[in-house]
């Protein structure tokens, strides 16, 4: 017998906690990937360093593997509907349509993003069925704007400032 929470009590309480939403972009041996991600943290200052972390079952997982770079892509309040096509759409099919630039190391941005992070990986590791990867973040890109945040299975958006 486990000691351990079920899952199921684990997701009802993960689910009371409000996160902004990225989508996590990747490029290796000519090929792009991308998955929205809510599991994304920053780690230190000085160095600029984030985590994000993946399911190893995934198609971007690998090719964060391969590539060793990926990028993280904050999304403004307007972005719920490219949030749910690269969190749920065809992974192959994903950036048809979608505007974007690639980043000295050919990851991809989104066009229309809050802010926009170009990381190296400099280690990962394997916890469960995900892997958690520390980034370095090379370069930079923010505009001004509202984020889009993730609450109770819906995507939710701020109210105004308070005091």
């Amino acid at each position: 017998m486990s000691d351990l929470v079920s899952a199921d009590g684990f997701k009802q309480a993960l689910r009371r906690w409000a996160s902004g939403v990225t989508i996590l972009t990747s490029k290796a041996n000519g090929e792009i990937h991308g998955m929205t991600v809510s599991a994304f943290a920053s780690v230190s200052a000085s160095p600029p360093l984030v985590l994000v972390c993946t399911n190893t079952s995934s198609t971007t997982h690998a090719v964060i593997l391969a590539g060793g770079v990926f990028g993280v892509n904050v999304l403004a309040s307007d972005q719920a509907e490219l949030s749910s096509r690269f969190a749920f759409g065809d992974h192959t099919t994903r950036f048809e349509g979608v505007g974007f630039r690639e980043g000295r190391t050919g990851v991809p941005f989104l066009d229309g993003c809050l802010a926009q992070m170009e990381c190296r990986v400099r280690s990962a590791h394997l916890e469960g069925t995900h892997s958690i990867y520390i980034g370095e973040v090379l370069d930079v890109v923010v505009r001004e704007g509202e984020p889009l945040l993730y609450f109770d299975g819906g995507y939710r958006t701020l109210a105004p400032k308070v005091g």
